[in-house]
């Protein structure tokens, strides 16, 4: 049974620009070391500049691996509850039926079109923020749809999904930085303590 072998990596660390910052190019370049041991087939990223600069940068460890845009993994809220969570009530102030219509139509192309098995074996890098990331995830795992809400995700971190026909998806590894040296790990979160 062919395996859609899915390698969800949220961009390097930006600027208040968008644009990668020294770190962020760091992490890219670690991120593209770590997946040239993989048979990586396609390269996916969103059209924002840090997605695409994070892209470029892991793909010179890729030779001869396509790159190409995909707008469905773009920056988006996927999902807008009707009644936010207490703690998210803020966030979601100002968001209307309007927002919270084009909040699921993006969250659908983007599962359309990643979360779903292939025809054959493949092995898709895709080079997103952290909210596709979540509703990936909660989508992976069948959670209910405010779920994505503090599913965070770290710079350059991986999350890889695999998916197969008449099988649930599978969950191989979530926000995993094990290719980042500690200076570079945990970039993209609010300050903490850290494990």
């Amino acid at each position: 049974m062919p395996t859609r072998h899915v390698y969800a990596i949220r961009h390097g660390a930006a600027n208040a620009f968008g644009e990668l910052t020294g770190v962020g190019e760091r992490q890219s370049d670690l991120t593209g070391r770590r997946l040239a041991a993989l048979p990586v087939d396609m390269v996916w990223h969103s059209p924002l500049p840090r997605a695409r600069a994070c892209a470029r940068l892991l793909a010179v460890h890729l030779p001869g691996v396509p790159v190409r845009e995909a707008p469905e993994l773009v920056d988006h809220i996927p999902y807008i509850p009707s009644d936010a969570p207490r703690a998210w009530a803020g966030f979601f102030d100002g968001y209307g039926d309007d927002e919270a219509a084009e909040a699921r139509r993006r969250a659908d192309a983007l599962t359309a079109r990643f979360a779903r098995p292939a025809e054959t074996e493949t092995h898709e890098v895709l080079v997103t923020h952290a909210y596709p990331i979540a509703w990936l995830l909660r989508h992976a795992l069948d959670a209910p749809p405010v779920r994505w809400l503090g599913l965070d995700s770290g710079n350059a971190a991986l999350t890889a999904l695999q998916y197969r026909d008449h099988v649930p998806p599978t969950l191989v590894v979530y926000n995993d930085m094990g290719h980042l040296p500690p200076d570079l790990c945990w970039t993209g979160f609010a300050a903490g303590p850290r494990p």
